[in-house]
């Protein structure tokens, strides 16, 4: 191939200096086909490496998709955390009036019974002729007496029938 056409142009020269000028060029197919090979890998390592940057790209997509994901869930969770302690600060409050209105219906009920038992008692005085007497006295009243007497207020059924 080409030492060929070396040798066609140079017919009369000597061969050893022939020899001599054509050495370094004996491997140029091999140098050729190593140097190919070389390339070839070369490019391969390249479009792996284009490959893995393609992945890398879209992992960094996704990695800015997902942090502005969580910001959002991050306010989503303060905002909810701040309703939180709104409505525990409104349920103490709530528990508060309530256990005010349960004392107060306590005491409401506590005053309604002390109304009734003294109503009770005033019937019964009614009914015994015990109001009508002039001459009556606290310690002749049936609920200072320690003698037994007529039957208890509690006992006595004040509409008899």
């Amino acid at each position: 191939s080409t030492s060929r056409r070396i040798e066609v142009s140079l017919p009369a020269t000597p061969s050893h200096i022939l020899m001599d000028a054509l050495a370094p060029y004996q491997h140029i197919e091999e140098d050729l086909k190593s140097l190919k090979h070389v390339l070839e890998m070369k490019n391969l390592q390249i479009h792996e490496q284009e490959n893995k940057i393609l992945e890398l790209e879209k992992l960094a997509e996704k990695n800015v998709v997902l942090e502005e994901r969580v910001q959002v869930l991050q306010q989503q969770n303060e905002d909810l955390k701040a309703r939180i302690d709104r409505n525990l600060a409104m349920s103490r409050q709530l528990s508060e009036e309530n256990a005010n209105l349960q004392e107060h219906v306590e005491k409401e009920s506590n005053e309604k019974k002390r109304l009734s038992r003294t109503n009770e008692e005033l019937l019964w005085r009614l009914q015994t002729g015990e109001l009508l007497s002039p001459r009556m006295s606290p310690s002749s009243s049936p609920v200072h007496r320690s003698s037994p007497g007529p039957a208890s207020p509690s006992r006595l059924n004040p509409f008899p029938r």
